[in-house]
């Protein structure tokens, strides 16, 4: 889905695609040979490297890499090497690294978003972080206490720790703030509904021409998934896993939002066939029928971001990393807002967020660790994700003056989700990859078939084999 209209930074979420001869030429041979094979490696000098593989085009890896540079300082003789590959979505990136873990050639650190946490952990892949967070947990106190524990939660898997979060995007709902004048809205409420969110739609996509009230991605995250959530239904039956207690009572005791808390999320079996899931996806297949939604397309979001700057939509699902992607794209402050999702059955929120783990293959772990320590300071984050283009996991960073250049004007919904109605990460099992695959198939089966419970039925059949096969 790209458009070409914005200018790079754009999202940490995945939305850089890139040129099909790009990508063609990049690839998994051209991930696999920037990164040493036994995964550290020295340079022509002796200098030791530590390799980091990041979902980004290598413009922005190059970018990214100067939040190591107080690393490197501290650490004389080690180099820290970003290596970026692109693709269009999550699933994309993490089959080109696991090929390139295949083939001898692992990272010593990659970027692994919430969708392959688990993918990674349950193979084996990635090493827990529990011993050294305990180890150094004097200095990493001010950290978690600047870090909401559903980021800390999400990157929990069978009571082990595996990454830091570095940030997150919750499904808010961004309107354009000259389309809902012209129509006659106001801004709505923060308990506003599903009902205000269809007249609002009505209103919007009766100004006719290409304009239209609603428009979306088919993906995981940012998609019909966010009316699922709001309409109290999973993909996945859903629980937690027991363990994790030393966290919680180390670094959150007397936290009522860590209350409840456990090992991470343990996706049980399929349930892409109940009505809650049903009643949301033919919501999408309603909206589209009336001509309040367009047909949707396939991927991340640049095309869906394009068209909201240029004035075409009224409403779409977006995260923090909008604010930057948009005021990228031109669009000026106080043309955009944001509010939280609207409520139906409940106003439950999903989000993704995203860190660095350390490869279990990795001959320098220690020294890994020590990076992921530098990774997490306000000023690394500011250097790995600069612009706006996501939300940081540490609430001390969401200011109005962050803000100001770019909007939306409340910004503050962007961290105040995570409080809101017991919101949750996307469900996203070891099988991960299998998953995604048969959302957008039968996501793009419904949407042109107009019949949401037989593609449902047909994604409930996909999630069974796919859980039973890994």
């Amino acid at each position: 889905m790209s458009s070409g209209l914005f200018k790079e930074p754009l999202s940490r979420r995945g939305l850089l695609r890139a040129s099909a001869a790009t990508a063609a030429l990049a690839g998994v041979g051209g991930l696999a040979s920037a990164c040493s094979s036994g995964s550290s490696s020295s340079g022509s000098s002796g200098s030791k490297v530590l390799n980091v593989a990041v979902f980004a085009a290598q413009t922005q890896a190059d970018t990214m890499a100067k939040a190591a540079k107080t690393f490197e300082a501290a650490h004389r003789g080690v180099k820290v090497k970003f290596t970026g590959t692109t693709g269009t979505d999550w699933n994309d990136f993490f089959s080109k690294l696991l090929t390139q873990i295949a083939a001898g050639n692992a990272p010593d650190i990659a970027a692994v978003a919430t969708e392959g946490l688990q993918l990674f952990a349950a193979k084996g892949l990635a090493q827990p972080l529990d011993d050294y967070v305990k180890r150094d947990a004097a200095a990493l106190k001010p950290y978690f206490a600047d870090v909401h524990p559903a980021l800390v939660e999400a990157m929990m898997y069978q009571g082990h720790l595996y990454e830091l979060p570095t940030d997150f995007n919750a499904g808010n709902m961004f309107y354009s703030t000259s389309l809902f004048t012209s129509a006659g809205v106001d801004r709505p409420a923060d308990n506003w509904t599903k009902d205000d969110f269809y007249n609002i739609a009505k209103k919007i996509s009766a100004k006719g021409g290409s304009t239209v009230g609603y428009d979306w991605v088919v993906r995981l995250w940012g998609s019909w998934t966010s009316w699922m959530y709001a309409n109290g239904g999973n993909l996945l039956t859903e629980s937690k896993w027991d363990g994790g207690d030393w966290l919680w009572n180390t670094f959150y005791p007397n936290n009522p939002a860590a209350a409840g808390r456990k090992g991470g999320w343990r996706w049980g079996d399929p349930t892409a066939d109940s009505a809650p899931v049903v009643e949301a996806l033919d919501y999408m297949v309603q909206l589209h029928k009336e001509g309040l939604s367009p047909s949707p397309d396939v991927g991340g979001g640049t095309t869906l971001q394009g068209l909201f700057a240029s004035n075409k939509i009224g409403m779409s699902v977006g995260g923090g990393f909008w604010a930057g992607g948009l005021h990228n794209a031109g669009m000026k402050t106080g043309s955009f807002d944001v509010q939280y999702f609207p409520k139906w059955k409940t106003q439950r929120h999903l989000f993704g967020t995203g860190g660095y783990g350390i490869m279990k293959s990795s001959k320098n772990k220690d020294l890994a660790w020590e990076l992921l320590k530098t990774l997490v300071s306000p000023q690394s984050l500011d250097l790995l994700f600069p612009g706006n283009v996501t939300t940081f996991p540490r609430k001390s960073m969401s200011t109005a003056a962050r803000y100001a250049t770019t909007g939306p004007k409340h910004w503050n919904v962007f961290y105040d989700t995570l409080d809101l109605d017991n919101t949750a990460p996307i469900p996203a099992p070891p099988y991960y990859n299998a998953m995604a695959i048969a959302l957008n198939k039968r996501t793009t089966q419904a949407m042109s078939s107009g019949n949401a419970r037989a593609a449902l039925d047909g994604l409930q059949s996909d999630l069974e084999t796919a859980a039973k096969t890994g």
